[in-house]
């Protein structure tokens, strides 16, 4: 399992890796919307490594069956090695090259507000919101709180599909054969009523 899962997971993550510093050069130019949408798509992308990493894992080690369970399991640790690469990549995006982000996020939160004819009170209670996000922004745990919290939704739901689409229940009885030990099953000899 630990194969399957440090395969797919760090395949997943390096995919993500890839497409944030990509769109780095690119992220004053494509404005805030845009990136979020290439971001949440990167991250459907990745995630469906989820799905190859429980089909793999049910047919070489699960011998083509596989539980909810078990393959809720293997998807949700591929899915946390991908959010942890997510996480690392934007920890080194931000403090190395982006350390104006909260000021940025700010300002586009605020102007987005203005542009929907928000109230002079609803824009002076926000604004001071954003100040208190800055902040909290600065702290490195907090940071990496609220990082993790970004793709961690995407993966959930695309573990739980994989999980609901591969699983495959083991049927003790096939055939006259025993599906665990591959014996033949002795039938049970039944008198009739007469």
């Amino acid at each position: 399992m630990k194969k399957t899962v440090l395969t797919f997971g760090l395949i997943s993550g390096a995919i993500i890796s890839a497409m944030m510093f990509a769109t780095l050069p690119f992220m004053h130019k494509i404005g805030m919307n845009r990136a979020m949408i290439i971001g949440y798509t990167t991250m459907v992308l990745a995630f469906l490594l989820v799905f190859f990493g429980i089909r793999s894992y049910r047919e070489n080690i699960g011998d083509g069956r596989i539980s909810f369970g078990r393959a809720l399991g293997v998807g949700f640790l591929i899915m946390l090695i991908g959010c942890a690469s997510y996480v690392i990549t934007w920890e080194i995006i931000y403090f190395n090259f982006m350390p104006d982000f909260a000021d940025s996020y700010a300002n586009f939160v605020i102007d987005d507000m203005r542009a929907h004819g928000a109230s002079p009170a609803e824009m002076a209670q926000k604004t001071e919101e954003m100040k208190q996000f800055k902040v909290l922004y600065s702290n490195i745990f907090f940071n990496v709180g609220m990082t993790f919290l970004e793709p961690l939704p995407v993966g959930v739901i695309m573990t739980f599909i994989s999980a609901l689409i591969l699983r495959r229940r083991r049927k003790d009885l096939h055939d006259g054969q025993d599906a665990v030990k591959g014996n033949p099953v002795n039938p049970v000899n039944r008198v009739n009523p007469v």
